[in-house]
């Protein structure tokens, strides 16, 4: 099934559902199985290469990779994944084409986030970053997690110009490392794949800000004014207020100083672009003719669907209805959805009067 955006100058041409989003009328949708996280392993000891393994608990992934490699793996699951795809990436001479067939291996495996084990350079996370808008024009629709090195951790400015330039909706740019309770630590870097499992296990009516972290400090505590600085850039900080070390603020890297997009709202919009279509695909598409019956089924059908998201404080205000300046004739249904979407409770101020 074809699915994607679509430019009512050159409608496409492929059967399927188009969902266009306008900013103004982008709300929080959630539906259908979250909470995989996907990681390409380079080092996977006696696995099999070029294998994809779904692992859902510890022991499963300590059978098949080992003590030695099965870290990454467990993080993600305690951030909260249900699953975690993993993919023994093929040793490859060429690196760059190593990285090419990696991401088009995942292309075909359904996931909600995907993060690396480790570093990897500047240019295959801006490659990373191009493949995941290339998805998402195509209609499959996850979130990228990113991190920096142990010394790029120590210096807040390097963290925010890299969510600078990975600037995205879908993209999540972690710049401070962590301390365990056994004294060792983790870049942002290593400590990406757990954060990659608390977003995709996050309910999307919920927010990840706040959300206290398993860890004992961070590698760098920030200043006041180097957090501000960081959110600003689009960066995902933690924090250690003294008692507890925590996420700042659950945003994406595509944040300012005026307008913070959450990763809340992003998730959402990915599950509308997925579930939808998928939907239709399953009982409209070609099942259904395309006249006043046909198209009431498919309002209704669509309407229900953020009627329960609405239960669930994730949306209010919704209205499904056929586009008014587009007409659903022939094989073509146009429709117009609109909702208001509902945030967390992140600021709040206090006016005391004595």
């Amino acid at each position: 099934m074809a699915a994607g955006s679509w430019d009512p100058t050159s409608l496409p041409i492929r059967p399927g559902i188009y969902i266009n989003f306008v900013e103004v009328a982008l709300a929080q949708i959630t539906g259908g199985a979250r909470g995989i996280v996907g990681i390409p392993l380079f080092e996977y000891g006696t696995a099999e290469a070029g294998k994809f393994y779904t692992f859902e608990n510890e022991r499963e992934a300590t059978d098949v990779l080992g003590t030695q490699y099965n870290d990454v793996v467990i993080r993600a699951l305690q951030g909260g994944a249900k699953e975690v795809l993993v993919y023994t990436v093929p040793t490859n001479a060429d690196s760059e084409q190593q990285y090419i067939d990696m991401r088009d291996a995942f292309e075909a495996r359904q996931f909600n986030v995907f993060v690396y084990a480790d570093e990897v350079s500047a240019t295959e996370q801006d490659n990373t970053l191009a493949w995941c808008k290339r998805n998402r024009e195509e209609g499959k629709h996850f979130m990228v997690i990113f991190g920096g090195s142990t010394a790029d951790d120590q210096d807040p400015t390097v963290g925010n110009a890299r969510s600078i330039r990975l600037m995205d909706d879908y993209a999540v740019n972690l710049i401070t490392g962590v301390v365990l309770s056994d004294g060792s630590e983790l870049n942002s870097s290593q400590y990406a794949s757990y954060i990659a499992g608390l977003i995709a296990g996050t309910p999307i009516n919920k927010s990840i800000t706040y959300e206290v972290l398993p860890v004992v400090d961070v590698t760098r505590r920030l200043r006041n004014s180097e957090i501000n600085a960081a959110l600003i850039s689009g960066s995902l900080v933690l924090v250690n207020d003294g008692r507890k070390v925590k996420v700042e603020q659950g945003i994406v890297t595509n944040s300012n100083e005026s307008k913070r997009k959450k990763i809340r709202n992003i998730r959402a919009r990915q599950a509308v672009a997925t579930d939808i279509p998928a939907t239709a695909c399953d009982n409209y598409i070609g099942k259904i003719d395309n006249n006043d019956d046909g198209q009431a089924a498919l309002i209704s059908a669509i309407k229900a669907y953020l009627e329960t998201l609405e239960t669930n404080n994730v949306l209010t205000d919704l209205y499904v209805g056929l586009d008014k300046q587009r007409p659903s004739v022939g094989d073509s249904v146009f429709l117009e959805v609109s909702y208001t979407e509902i945030d967390s409770m992140e600021r709040i101020f206090l006016t005391i009067n004595i």
